[in-house]
């Protein structure tokens, strides 16, 4: 288990990997955007999307992917997914399931949240903060970003672990947070409950705040759900879009069964549910470049035996048909 938070998710940010598609998968666009949010600063987010532009090697954060940068967006109304990531990570944490829906003509559009990145750690136990931040990202995808190419009535959004409770509590979820502090009192050592104790549970402080909700969401992908225990007793009850839930057996960062187990069994209509044998939670990242492997081995060293690249091919073909049909 990693000691510095702000690795959790910064393989994927760093990953070169790109999703393997079909030989018809359509070219991608790039742009990075910073999105007003109030008196908050701008919310920095990257967008995929399809184009008929000619696609380049181009160098996103630190990696680098075949895109057009800038590029004009498909003519159209095309159908949307909000991305948002997990504890220390930023808009390029899942950068191949993003260009993997845009090769299949759905725009990405990923943030990085602000005070819970792998640049800034100030805010990462503001749960709302997150789903405010994910609201306003979709809401400006919808009004602010090439009026008329989204298609308001198929907008869907994927999150991982932290992203993961982002995505359930946006899309109509009510957790429970008073639940955290009695489960951390029995499971002091898991990493939840020393990321909490570490900013003196402010967690719990918000228990009774509501959580923003987009009526708008029409599907949703969630990984490894970060405390999904908040949900049990109806706390999904609201969720009822179609709903795709991946989880890693051998998941040591978010170990069954508190996180997923909860989530499936809230959800009233049963999802899409993926167990992924043999995978950790870093699995769920993008397999690393050689120099991020030297310098964060615990999030880029898979169990022996498990291909993450052969198993990130699977994920994102599974996450690409998933939004295709119900979106």
């Amino acid at each position: 288990m990693p000691s510095p938070p702000r690795f959790l998710l910064l393989a994927a940010t760093a990953a070169t990997v790109l999703a393997s598609l079909p030989a018809a998968a359509g070219p991608v666009g790039f742009s990075l955007v910073h999105i007003p949010d109030g008196t908050d600063p701008p919310i920095e987010a990257g967008i995929w999307y399809p184009t008929s532009a000619t696609p380049q090697p181009t160098h996103i954060e630190t990696f680098v992917q075949d895109v057009a940068p800038d590029s004009p967006a498909a003519a159209g109304a095309l159908p949307l997914v909000v991305m948002s990531h997990g504890h220390g990570g930023s808009y390029g944490s899942h950068a191949d399931t993003s260009l993997a829906l845009a090769q299949a003509g759905i725009v990405a559009a990923s943030l990085t949240h602000g005070g819970d990145n792998y640049r800034d750690e100030s805010r990462d136990t503001d749960l709302h903060h997150r789903v405010h931040q994910l609201h306003v990202l979709a809401s400006w995808m919808l009004h602010g970003w090439h009026r008329g190419t989204i298609d308001p009535a198929r907008v869907g959004a994927f999150g991982f672990s932290a992203g993961g409770f982002t995505v359930l509590a946006l899309a109509g979820g009510n957790p429970n947070l008073s639940l955290v502090r009695p489960f951390c009192q029995a499971h002091p050592a898991e990493f939840t409950c020393r990321l909490v104790g570490a900013h003196k549970m402010e967690a719990t402080d918000a228990a009774s705040l509501p959580f923003e909700h987009d009526p708008g969401l029409r599907a949703i992908v969630v990984a490894a759900p970060a405390v999904g225990f908040t949900f049990a007793g109806g706390g999904l009850s609201a969720v009822t879009m179609p709903v795709q839930l991946w989880q890693a057996k051998d998941d040591q960062i978010l170990p069954s069964p508190d996180y997923v187990e909860p989530v499936a069994a809230a959800l009233p209509t049963p999802p899409q549910w993926h167990v992924v044998p043999h995978a950790g939670h870093f699995d769920f990242l993008a397999p690393c470049w050689a120099m991020l492997a030297r310098i964060a081995p615990p999030i880029c060293v898979s169990k022996p035996g498990f291909d993450r690249a052969a198993f990130h091919a699977d994920l994102d073909a599974e996450v690409v048909r998933f939004f295709r049909a119900k979106l």
